[in-house]
């Protein structure tokens, strides 16, 4: 039943769910994570398991399933996080370059997986937010892949992009991966239920689209 549920959520593809790559790969998960993570935040590849295997890797080392240093786990938890973050960070830095480089031609390219509305939405949201869109952005899936681009459309000055996406990097990867890694050690079934954790973490990640477009609509009804 669960599995079912999972399907839409994950594009109906194994390879969208954290347990497809522990099974697959085991501890070389971590690294293949890294480089979905470059990907997901700046290389215009909005629909990867950013989210989900955050969460999914600090429950797999809260249960000892991913191991990468000797020792404890907890110092499997320092490295991973460290880890991710540069991860996170470098691929914002990427999509920066690229929008501040070639951003206009992306957007009037209109592709279908660069749509041109994505950066359409993305750039509302940085409106709203400004700097904060950078932290923010990192919460919120699609946006968190064209907010670098945007910011680099933008010229947004480089010192301010690089300190504010690096904020936003260290609190998504930390408050993702912490999340798992607690509730691993809390409730060690988890991880002999992690579909249903992640329904959760995808409901959640998708709180901040529901409430922009809550807020959009109660916009437009008032100047209507």
């Amino acid at each position: 039943m669960i599995a079912d549920l999972m399907s839409p959520l994950l594009l109906g593809m194994d390879w969208m769910e954290p347990q497809w790559w522990l099974d697959h790969f085991g501890t070389e998960m971590v690294w293949l994570s890294l480089i979905i993570l470059v990907i997901e935040c700046g290389l215009f590849f909005p629909f990867l398991p950013g989210d989900t295997l955050l969460f999914a890797i600090g429950l797999f080392i809260a249960g000892d399933q991913v191991s990468i240093v000797p020792g404890h786990h907890s110092i499997d938890l320092v490295v991973v996080m460290a880890l991710f973050v540069g991860a996170a960070f470098l691929g914002n830095v990427v999509g920066y370059e690229i929008g501040r480089a070639v951003g206009p031609p992306l957007y009037e390219r209109d592709g279908r997986i660069l749509k041109r509305k994505y950066f359409d939405q993305t750039h509302a949201f940085f409106e709203k937010h400004g700097t904060k869109a950078l932290v923010i952005g990192r919460f919120v899936p699609v946006v968190r892949t064209f907010v670098t681009v945007v910011a680099g459309v933008t010229r947004m000055d480089r010192r301010v992009f690089l300190t504010w996406s690096f904020i936003g990097a260290v609190l998504w990867v930390l408050s993702i991966t912490l999340l798992g890694y607690f509730l691993g050690q809390a409730f060690p079934s988890l991880g002999e239920n992690l579909d249903k954790a992640i329904i959760v973490i995808v409901a959640v990640s998708l709180i901040p689209v529901a409430y922009e477009w809550w807020a959009h609509k109660r916009k437009s009804a008032a100047h209507s």
